[in-house]
């Protein structure tokens, strides 16, 4: 289990991954479902998570805890992700690094870029109805989306479904 300062790194490379393939810069509501549509393919296929972060059921889709996080951050001034973004508008974020590829692995840049294709022409309207699946609907407003409903909501099958419950006993395990 990646301990918060490996899910930071790993959410701040795959956030630069997906602004530098956007043009440097994008609308937080784009990047947080292309985030989305990420993990979920990544438990589909995979059966993991590419970072960790946690998927809380807003009114225009999930979003992504720790990458919103970020992104209040830099709009409160903050200087803690200054190195790696610069908001603008209210709503807007720049890289202004270059992601660091070690912290993503080749099935998640995979599934990065699947989800980059799939989602970087869509308008908000559209990425706020794909976004709002059977995880996003079977979550009360605000609270979290369980992982099992993200990777269901994507097509995964009852031995994925199967695998991804049992790593997650284990992970639990090790704390007890």
């Amino acid at each position: 289990m990646n301990t918060i300062e490996e899910k930071t790194e790993i959410t701040i490379s795959a956030m630069l991954y997906i602004l530098k393939h956007l043009g440097g810069k994008s609308d937080i509501h784009k990047l947080f479902k292309i985030l989305y549509f990420a993990e979920q393919k990544h438990l589909v296929k995979y059966g993991s998570e590419i970072s960790g972060d946690r998927f809380h059921a807003m009114n225009n889709g999930p979003a992504p805890s720790l990458a919103y996080d970020i992104t209040k951050s830099l709009r409160a001034g903050k200087p803690t992700f200054a190195k790696f973004f610069e908001t603008f508008g209210n709503y807007s974020i720049k890289g202004v690094s270059e992601p660091d590829m070690d912290w993503l692995s080749e099935s998640e840049i995979a599934c990065l870029n699947e989800s980059i294709q799939e989602n970087q022409h869509l308008d908000f309207k559209t990425l706020t109805e794909k976004s709002h699946d059977a995880a996003w609907a079977d979550t009360k407003p605000d609270r979290e989306i369980d992982i099992i409903k993200v990777a269901k909501a994507g097509g995964a099958d009852k031995d994925m479904l199967d695998y991804i419950e049992d790593s997650m006993s284990l992970r639990f395990a090790e704390f007890e």
